[in-house]
């Protein structure tokens, strides 16, 4: 057990070591000032303007910055859902895998297109390398980029600065970050194991019977791997993600994927007190939401070490909850794991979260409903200063000063914005959809589990899919016949239709709604002018301010949601407290 809460310990010291000097370092990158990479890329950044038409940078709008996302994520995902479609005759297929069905292949464009990475398919006999690579890859690495520069827009604009131009932070946040932390990754991967090939599946003889040969999938993993992790996609190589072994071959490899996982959200605190000049308010913003993901961990972690009750009684004495987990990483690094991957919206699993206690499923779906512990690629850390104004207007009402952020009054359209955002937008991308299918279980939902878990099934993929996760509790009917399975004769299903259809409407919503109005929100905020602080002005570098800020996310979390999870995490607890 001990030696359990020292791994865990020690890979959340090491993220905290890390978050100042990544922190100042994208600080640098978006402020255009001198960094060490500058001699390596500026050519390249040039020569990547000259292609796409970028001529001079200007700074845009929210409204124009929002355009340019929309208009070029519109021509990534035709050019990666043709790829998917035509898959069959595009190179690097060296299993001649046929096209995606068309739902699939919608479902797989939008579901990567919104940094989510939900999987209606197994990757090792759905895609060809060529998908992999050139669709998949590409998607990860422009989906992540897309978030972190709504991320730093949305900072400028909170400060004070003119949003910037998208075309610049996208390159920037490609080239500066994602692309040179994704190389050293995966140079570690692969000494770690992961493999990095383009050849065919390795055939060997079985040991039952070596007449009969067995086929073993492989590919070019690694640098898919890295940016599953860095960038917060989630979408695996392989059909069970990093639980494969040549995803996540050891406790080496488990331990790069989970700092990769937190490197850049929470480094994105300490670059927004770069910005706001106030490191005193972005450290104690950090150790608000450090201390809720740790209380999670915790929360997570005792349930797998005291495993089900049932299964205690039968055998006696307490034995830690394995099933669905790798016995290389055990209990405690699948607990951290599962937790962080909600938490950062990822999505990667190193175990099924389908077998946790409901310990464990409570705190995914509570992760997927806050958004900011510690969200998202970019996203999370806009969403969590939208959660820092409510808290502002909130408690000048109460105290009656003048509510202020940043030396800018908030009013009425702040408020309407922030509030649309967090109590709105997200509810309705989970609830609308959910509610639908249950009412049809045995038509649409496909649910492979009664009472409380079936039901949490439903809830989860859906909130899965609107808070750009991509995990899910799995069991669902939500996979069309694979290429091989169609091209022998197998349909396609109106089940897994509904679901690719309805999880695309939960994806786009959740993704691209947010976005316009977080940068609506930043854009208004920057036209304000500043204005000095006074007596009557509400402090909020505080530790007091930060305390009534954890307590507004949480309690506006469980208004919001608490009677699903009633229907869900919190009755199944009680269901296998009782023995049913």
């Amino acid at each position: 057990m001990i030696q359990g809460w020292i791994q865990i310990a020690l890979t959340l010291l090491i993220v905290v070591g890390i978050t100042p000097i990544l922190g100042k370092y994208m600080a640098r990158i978006y402020q255009e000032q001198r960094t060490i990479l500058d001699p390596i890329f500026d050519k390249l950044e040039r020569l990547i303007y000259l292609l796409i038409g970028v001529h001079s940078k200007p700074d845009m709008t929210a409204w124009q910055y929002a355009a340019a996302i929309f208009y070029s994520n519109l021509v990534m995902g035709c050019l990666i859902f043709f790829i998917l479609i035509n898959q069959a005759w595009l190179p690097l297929n060296p299993t001649q895998i046929g096209g995606m069905t068309w739902d699939t292949a919608l479902h797989t464009t939008i579901s990567f297109l919104t940094n989510t990475d939900q999987q209606h398919y197994s990757g090792e006999t759905y895609l060809s390398y060529g998908s992999q690579i050139w669709g998949i890859g590409y998607l990860m690495f422009t989906s992540a980029a897309t978030g972190l520069t709504v991320s730093i827009a949305f900072i400028r604009g909170l400060t004070g600065r003119p949003l910037g131009n998208f075309y610049v932070d996208l390159i920037r946040s490609i080239t500066r970050i994602l692309l040179p932390m994704s190389i050293v990754g995966a140079i570690f991967l692969m000494i770690a194991g992961v493999p990095e090939t383009l050849a065919g599946p390795a055939v060997f003889p079985t040991l039952e019977n070596p007449s009969i040969s067995q086929a073993i999938a492989r590919g070019p993993v690694a640098h898919l791997e890295i940016i599953k992790q860095l960038g917060e996609n989630g979408g695996g190589f392989f059909t069970i993600n990093s639980a494969h072994p040549y995803e996540n071959p050891n406790g080496f490899s488990n331990l790069i994927e989970i700092i990769a996982m937190l490197l850049i959200p929470t480094s994105l605190i300490y670059t927004y007190g770069i910005f706001a000049n106030n490191s005193k308010q972005a450290w104690l913003v950090y150790s608000m939401v450090g201390i809720i993901f740790i209380i999670f961990i915790i929360i997570t972690a005792i349930g797998e070490y005291n495993g089900n009750p049932a299964i205690n009684t039968i055998l006696g004495s307490t034995q830690p909850n394995l099933e669905g987990k790798e016995i290389r990483f055990g209990w405690a690094q699948s607990a951290l794991f599962i937790v962080a991957t909600t938490a950062t919206m990822c999505g990667a699993i190193n175990s099924l979260i389908d077998s946790f206690m409901p310990n464990g499923g409570f705190v995914t779906f509570a992760n997927m409903f806050l958004q900011i512990i510690w969200g998202g690629q970019g996203i999370g850390t806009a969403y969590l200063f939208a959660y820092l104004i409510l808290t502002v207007f909130a408690t000048g009402l109460m105290v009656g000063r003048t509510p202020e952020f940043l030396g800018r009054k908030i009013e009425k359209r702040e408020v309407v914005l922030a509030s649309f955002l967090i109590l709105l937008v997200h509810p309705i991308a989970i609830m609308i959809p959910a509610g639908i299918t249950l009412a049809f279980p045995d038509q649409l939902a496909g649910i492979s589990n009664p009472g409380f878990h079936g039901f949490a099934q439903v809830l989860y993929e859906y909130t899965s899919a609107a808070a750009n996760n991509g995990s899910g509790l799995e069991g669902l009917g939500d996979s069309q016949p694979s290429p091989l399975a169609i091209a022998m004769g197998a349909k396609p299903t109106i089940t897994a239709l509904w679901w690719n259809l309805s999880a695309s409407f939960s994806l786009l919503a959740g993704r691209f709604v947010p976005i316009t109005g977080l940068l609506l929100l930043a854009d208004n905020m920057s036209r304000k002018p500043s204005v000095p602080l006074t007596t009557g002005t509400l402090r909020t570098d505080t530790g007091l301010f930060t305390s009534v800020t954890a307590g507004i996310i949480l309690i506006l979390g469980a208004l919001t949601f608490f009677p699903v999870l009633a229907f869900g995490p919190i009755g199944e607890a009680f269901w296998i407290a009782k023995g049913l």
